[in-house]
């Protein structure tokens, strides 16, 4: 049997068990689903988790909850990062909200200690066991203390024109990219580029570009020797002060001081 086949059958081979996986396998999959909900946590570096509508940004020491059933596939780039996984047994839909809803949130010390304490764990934990009563009680504790949400992600297209347009946005960070520059770029009207925006990913294109500037801050930052100013002008900011109040703003930290969580 296949690698990938062996481990996805496994995962849901017995309902009711709860199930881990340390080997880096995840990223191999195509774009899948589980009958299980997936706790999904990153060390190391960035994850990048794709969705049939989104494409989410993981960081270091944060999670993400994967609700059962949900289309999604993983991507990372960097051999330095490690990714555990933990499938649990899907639980009545009115049990709490956080199970029910993809989202990606803090690890905190607490958890970070029960993880570590189950760190040589591998594979099926049976109903009945202390193990698995320590993991159940584990998944209790992310929904009753969450932390908060993390909340950049960048809604994805299959639209021919507007893929274009945000890959050349990718390639040209550093530069003044203004609406009305990038619509003469791609021979378009600022309102034929604003309504492309609105119809296919439902954002602006400033909530847009805004969004991938912090994103690439993020693996500047965690991924390279730059200070926080090289970082802002590498990403298109003039003034330090906008860039950090803007990351503040969407990561819940000054550059500064992610920058010393993500490498400490």
């Amino acid at each position: 049997m296949d690698l990938l086949k062996k481990f996805e059958r496994e995962i849901d081979l017995d309902k009711d068990a709860i199930y881990i996986m340390k080997e880096q396998l995840e990223h191999r999959f195509p774009a899948h689903k589980h009958n299980k909900s997936q706790l999904l946590l990153v060390s190391g570096g960035i994850a990048y988790l794709k969705t049939l509508e989104k494409e989410y940004y993981i960081p270091s020491q944060h999670y993400v909850w994967i609700p059962k059933g949900m289309m999604h596939n993983v991507k990372f780039n960097t051999g330095e990062l490690t990714i555990l996984n933990i499938y649990f047994r899907d639980e009545p839909t009115s049990e709490h909200q956080l199970y029910n809803e993809l989202g990606i949130y803090p690890v905190s010390s607490l958890l970070r200690e029960m993880i570590s304490f189950s760190e040589n764990w591998q594979g099926l934990i049976l109903p009945g066991s202390w193990e698995y009563e320590f993991l159940t009680t584990m998944k209790h504790l992310l929904a009753h203390s969450p932390g908060k949400r993390f909340s950049i992600l960048l809604p994805t297209t299959e639209e021919k024109r507007l893929l274009e347009i945000t890959t050349y946005l990718h390639e040209h960070l550093q530069e003044p990219l203004t609406l009305p520059l990038v619509a003469l770029q791609f021979g378009l009207s600022v309102r034929n580029l604003t309504r492309l925006f609105q119809q296919h990913l439902n954002i602006s294109f400033l909530q847009y570009l805004k969004m991938l500037r912090m994103i690439k801050a993020m693996e500047l930052l965690m991924g390279s020797e730059k200070n926080i100013s090289e970082v802002a002008y590498e990403v298109g900011y003039s003034s330090i002060a906008a860039f950090s109040n803007t990351f503040q703003q969407l990561v819940n930290m000054r550059p500064s001081e992610f920058q010393k969580v993500m490498k400490s």
